[in-house]
């Protein structure tokens, strides 16, 4: 019996034995290494100045633009001008046909030169009624007919030479002229065409397009909101002969120019809300046309301290509002609602929600969840010591 009994405690003092080697397994080893906290990429926020740009729609127009009328009605026997060319001020564009107006020209003159014999015939009996009124061979009555009748032909003569001169009007208005210089658009009319005197439909349009304007509107919510700030010394604004205007075409492609701000429209649409501004624009290579849909880059400030985060730290919660990871002094991470503004050359303005020194998390979310440890890696927290001359080439990749 007592040989049972030493046989089964050599059994289980073996069994326990077999169960211990087991617990130093690789596999076993593997699953402990699995607690080691997770890599991450983080970014330490720091505070400094940054313009304060704003994006806006806007369209080219003109400086200047004139619409091709008739001042005569007429014929149109010939178009004299290239559609899309450059023409002058002054340069004839269409001739309507000047038969009629060459007839009344002749007729004009010969109106004023019957004037001019009919005034030399009552001068000449003017004077000699005069003449003989002081000899008393003549009646003061019949002298003063005379130079009745001289002033009267005076008279005739100025109707006679204001119809010459109109008649002269006529016929160069029947060669239709530039109004102003610039591009003239597609003619309206061909050869045989009819036109009428004052018509309100236009024979063709020129633009001046050598300097264009670029029209956008902002509401005016956002300019109360940049001028309170102003006032409490949030923003240092900038002085008006330093405000920068640029445009971006399409693809992304920076005009090389830069603009100036005109103006700012004091009545605000009751329909929209916004407020129409406008900027100036050199367009030596006609690259910028009427019409043309562009966006419009506009500096309005400077925040002396503004804080600024990558792009992809910004994350957005159920609600879609925006909040970030931040690596807390443990680090164990923590979540961080924000308000962002504006995203400017990659980055996110935050308003409120971080202060300088903040580790927010930039790459590696999927590896942890709020409270986990994590091991912080950091990248390059410098964005430039001076972010106000800001590089407009980069804020519009970063917004597409």
């Amino acid at each position: 019996m007592s040989r049972v009994i030493r046989l089964f405690g050599l059994a289980a003092t073996l069994s326990l034995a077999t169960l211990l080697a087991g617990c130093d397994s690789p596999g076993d080893a593997s699953a402990s290494s699995s607690t080691v906290a997770p890599d991450v990429t983080i970014y330490t926020v720091k505070a400094q100045p940054r313009s304060i740009i704003r994006e806006l729609p806007g369209r080219i127009a003109p400086i200047r633009v004139a619409e091709v009328r008739p001042r005569v009605s007429g014929i149109i026997v010939a178009r004299m001008f290239q559609q899309g060319s450059e023409v002058k001020a002054g340069d004839p564009l269409y001739r309507i046909d000047p038969r009629p107006f060459e007839v009344e020209l002749q007729a004009a003159e010969a109106a004023v030169a019957k004037a001019h014999a009919a005034l030399e015939q009552a001068t000449l009996q003017a004077e000699r009624m005069t003449s003989l009124a002081s000899q008393n061979a003549a009646s003061k009555a019949q002298s003063e007919i005379a130079t009745g009748t001289m002033r009267q032909a005076r008279a005739e003569l100025a109707v006679r030479e204001a119809e010459l001169a109109r008649a002269k009007l006529n016929l160069d208005y029947a060669t239709i002229r530039a109004p102003i210089s610039g591009v003239i658009g597609a003619a309206l009319v061909s050869e045989g065409a009819l036109v009428v005197q004052n018509d309100s439909t236009s024979l063709a349009t020129i633009q001046q397009i050598e300097n264009v304007y670029a029209d956008f509107t902002e509401p005016v919510a956002e300019l109360n909101r940049l001028r309170r700030a102003f006032d409490s010394g949030e923003l240092d604004q900038i002085a008006p002969d330093a405000v920068r205007v640029r445009l971006v075409l399409d693809g992304g492609t920076i005009y090389p120019l830069a603009g100036k701000l005109l103006f700012s429209e004091a009545k605000v649409d009751a329909f929209t809300g916004q407020v129409t501004l406008r900027g100036e624009f050199k367009n030596p290579g006609r690259e910028l046309l009427p019409g043309m849909y562009v966006r419009v880059l506009i500096e309005k400030g400077v925040d002396a301290d503004a804080i600024a985060v990558p792009q992809q730290a910004i994350q957005r919660n159920a609600a879609g509002r925006s909040e970030v990871f931040v690596v807390k002094d443990d680090n164990r991470i923590a979540v961080q609602p924000v308000r962002t503004g504006g995203l400017q050359d990659g980055q996110w303005l935050v308003l409120d929600g971080l202060k300088p020194g903040d580790r927010v998390v930039i790459e590696g979310f999927q590896k942890f969840a709020p409270g986990d440890e994590v091991k912080p890696r950091q990248v390059v927290s410098d964005l430039g010591e001076d972010q106000v001359e800001t590089n407009f080439a980069t804020i519009v990749k970063a917004s597409q």
